[in-house]
C-alpha cells in the first residue's frame, strides 16, 4: 500500500506545528517499509535570521529533525495494533554525517527505511538529498509512549515549576 500524505494529514500524526514542523508532504509512504518526505526551504524560515546572516545554511540538527519527523510518520504507520493516541519520539541518532549544505530555495527530500522494529522501538536508516546530492545521513531509533503519559507528565513538572 502506497500512501501520500498532506500537511493537514501530517499533523493528525505529528504533535509539532508551525515553525518547528518540518515536513510538508509524505509523497510515499510503505508501511513497515520505508518513507518518502519533502520539506521546502524558504528564505522565511525562522532559524535564517541567526544562522547565518548573509550566508543562510540550515542547521544540521534541523536537517535530522525534519529527517525524524518524517521517520516518526513511518513509524506511526507500522506499528503494529496501530498508534492511535502515540507519540514517537527520537530516541537516538547514530552514523550522523552531514555532506552538503542547504540554503534558501532548496527542496530537501528524506528517504527513510525500518531497518528494525519491535513492539516500542523502531530503528531506521535516513536519507536526506537535495536534487540528486546527498546532504545528511543519519540512523535513528524512536521509542513509542502514550499521549496521555506525556501530557500528565506535563502537567506535574508545569505544577512543580511556575
Amino acid at each position: 500500500m502506497r500512501e501520500t500524505l498532506e500537511v493537514e494529514d501530517i499533523k493528525e500524526i505529528l504533535p509539532h506545528r508551525p515553525p518547528f514542523l518540518l515536513v510538508d508532504r509524505i509523497t510515499q509512504l510503505v508501511p513497515g517499509k520505508r518513507i518518502v518526505g519533502i520539506k521546502n526551504v524558504t528564505v522565511n524560515e525562522p532559524f535564517f535570521q541567526g544562522h547565518f546572516p548573509g550566508n543562510p545554511v540550515m542547521p544540521g540538527v534541523l536537517i535530522i529533525e525534519a529527517m525524524a519527523q518524517v521517520g516518526g510518520i513511518l513509524a506511526y504507520k507500522s506499528a503494529k495494533g496501530g498508534a492511535q493516541g502515540k507519540y514517537f519520539l527520537l530516541t537516538a541518532m547514530d552514523r550522523v554525517k552531514f555532506r552538503k549544505p542547504v540554503i534558501p530555495g532548496d527542496q530537501i527530500t528524506f528517504e527513510l527505511s525500518i531497518i528494525r522494529q519491535k513492539s516500542k522501538v523502531c530503528k531506521m536508516k535516513g536519507l536526506a538529498y537535495v536534487g540528486d546530492s546527498l546532504v545528511a545521513e543519519a540512523e535513528l531509533m524512536a521509542a513509542i509512549i502514550d499521549r496521555r503519559a506525556q501530557d500528565m507528565e506535563k502537567s506535574e513538572v508545569s505544577s512543580e515549576y511556575p
